[in-house]
């Protein structure tokens, strides 16, 4: 019944449904079915492209009509589609999908399609150097950036231009001078197409070297396992993962019982010294560790080497990092206060004590005062003195006449 619709579809038609069906299996999870049938349905586009003859060896981007320009994507899209396949021979499945992204890269670059930095790349070979291919990268993850935002910039343009566009209808007749948009709707609709394709070619770059590896791999793996004599048979695999996930679920069940107890916190350790089950002066084995940052982070060991103590300094904080944590440090201030409060305890005992009171006895080797004769005529001598010189006596600018 689909097949049989899908003869019937004119091109334009067929070509919605089968994008449609790759957008689904893209963005969700790749259901063979949806999979297999999209990639029908662009193979029947690619049939009927190829049959009309809308494209020609002799143009280029520009001579391209907007409405045909759309049909470019159908071989990018049958491309991601193949490699979404699931087969036991996935090398088939990778030599296929790698065809048509080469395919869909040198349709564009015969319509001049392909940016200049890619269009050296694949004219000269691939470059050699890491830094050269970080570079292409970064050029291409900038590109693909900038497409996407102007496609989307392109998107809420033409949904705004509908609104209002709708609107106007609904309140005024159409007059001649409105033809104006209707161009710019078809200049906007070439622009989305062309920005669509430039991420499309994008994608491909980054996709066939995926692929690439991922061919390189798994002919390693069937080279190796086929001098070793043993069949690389999905029952092997099976097998090994049967195995794995029973000793991961026995495992699971022995944790139950083999579990050990979970070590003291510093949190905990401040709970129980406020609750009486524990005193400060104890030790408890939970230490803090600061955060590492940069390499040391990766090294997790000591770090044995000049090298690798001055690598374990790249990427480090502007700011010190701490020494404690929060509960270490509110355990040493418990501590000083705990100190400090017993101190008081001392300090209050001994105010209250015998000695410190008014009518207190001599302490012994102390010897009385009011004994001394010394300091009885120093006190009448001082009486004297107060009985000859009144209070304010000398002081002569408190008199109104003096």
């Amino acid at each position: 019944m689909v097949e049989s619709n899908m003869e019937d579809l004119p091109l334009p038609a067929l070509f919605e449904q089968a994008r449609k069906m790759h957008s689904t299996a893209t963005e969700s999870g790749a259901d063979q079915e949806l999979v297999k049938k999209g990639c029908e349905a662009l193979g029947k586009c690619e049939d009927m492209v190829s049959k009309l003859g809308l494209f020609s060896a002799n143009e280029t981007k520009d001579d391209i009509s907007t409405t045909n320009l759309k049909y470019v994507l159908v071989t990018f899209y049958l491309a991601e589609l193949t490699e979404k396949v699931a087969q036991d021979d996935r090398i088939q499945v990778l030599k296929a999908s790698q065809a048509k992204l080469k395919e869909f890269i040198s349709f564009c670059e015969a319509m001049e399609l392909l940016p200049e930095e890619e269009l050296e790349t694949s004219t000269h070979g691939g470059p050699n150097s890491f830094a050269d291919q970080r570079a292409r990268k970064i050029a291409r993850f900038r590109r693909e950036r900038a497409a996407e935002v102007k496609l989307l910039d392109l998107k809420e343009r033409k949904e705004r231009r509908g609104r209002s566009s709708r609107a106007a209808t609904l309140s005024t007749p159409v007059e001649a001078g409105e033809e104006d948009m209707l161009d710019d709707d078809g200049e906007e609709e070439r622009e989305a197409w062309l920005t669509t394709i430039s991420l499309a070619i994008c994608k491909a770059f980054g996709l066939l070297e995926m692929l690439k590896k991922e061919e390189d791999m798994l002919s390693a793996i069937k080279e190796k396992m086929s001098k070793e004599g043993e069949e690389f048979s999905r029952d092997v695999l099976d097998d090994r993962t049967k195995r794995a996930e029973a000793w991961h679920r026995d495992a699971a069940v022995r944790a139950r019982y083999t579990m050990p107890a979970q070590p003291i916190t510093c949190a905990t350790f401040a709970q129980d010294v406020l609750e009486g089950r524990a005193e400060v002066s104890q030790a408890h084995d939970h230490k803090h560790k600061p955060l590492i940052f940069g390499p040391a982070s990766l090294v997790g060991g000591s770090l044995t080497s000049e090298r690798q103590r001055m690598a374990a300094q790249v990427f480090q904080p502007a700011h010190r990092l701490p020494t404690m944590s929060i509960e270490e440090a509110g355990l040493t201030e418990m501590e000083i206060m705990n100190n400090w409060q017993e101190r008081n305890v001392k300090l209050m005992e001994e105010a209250n004590s015998a000695w410190y009171k008014d009518d207190r006895k001599p302490r012994p080797g102390e010897e009385d005062d009011e004994d001394d004769d010394a300091a009885q005529e120093k006190a009448r001598a001082w009486d004297d003195w107060k009985d000859e010189n009144p209070r304010g006596a000398g002081n002569k600018k408190l008199t109104p006449c003096g």
